[in-house]
């Protein structure tokens, strides 16, 4: 009898420890398949994590903006609402502590620091890291690199970002349209 209480014991202890990543992963499909697509102009740098892998770090441009409110603390939560700029680019639209537009997508972001001088907020995007197989990923490393030195109007580098009730996820990173996946994968066959 006892060995049965152990069993399902053990059984429910399994079905959670199962259910914790499903859920964040079926999460993460969810925004991927029907949040709001939002384009983020970056700039490259590209660490290793030991821990992780091999990875693409992402650099926004847009990773501040203009307030008077000068209470923010660094690590603080902070909602940043977006709108599309002409070119189809994300831009932010406001920030704030609380909830306040139910019209207009936003992500959760943490404060950085508050420049007094420029009254600037500035925070950090949780999505600044591009995963990729680590055999492909100096390839693609070369590629961004390259493509993100050239100074030109013609090289677009941008971060194809989901969002969906204040969470984010990266989709894809794109260089002249182009998905470095789809980039690296060419170069590998030839």
């Amino acid at each position: 009898m006892k060995s049965v209480h152990i069993f399902v014991i053990f059984i429910v202890i399994a079905g959670l420890q199962l259910f914790v990543p499903v859920k964040m992963i079926l999460g993460k499909e969810d925004i991927l398949t029907t949040g709001k697509l939002y384009k983020f102009r970056t700039r490259p740098i590209d660490p290793n994590d030991p821990f992780r892998g091999k990875y693409i770090a992402l650099n926004y441009d847009l990773d501040e903006f203009k307030t008077t409110d000068s209470t923010w603390k660094r690590g603080e939560k902070v909602l940043v609402y977006f709108l599309n700029d002409s070119n189809g680019y994300a831009k932010v639209h406001a920030i704030s502590r609380e909830e306040q537009y139910s019209d207009l997508d936003y992500i959760t972001a943490k404060v950085n620091w508050y420049n007094k001088r420029n009254e600037m907020l500035h925070f950090d995007l949780d999505f600044d890291r591009y995963y990729m197989d680590e055999y492909k990923a100096k390839t693609a490393e070369e590629f961004y690199i390259k493509n993100n030195q050239r100074n030109d109007s013609i090289n677009t580098t941008y971060a194809l970002v989901a969002v969906k009730d204040g969470e984010a996820v990266l989709k894809d990173v794109l260089i002249n349209e182009e998905s470095i996946k789809e980039f690296v994968d060419n170069m590998i066959k030839e």
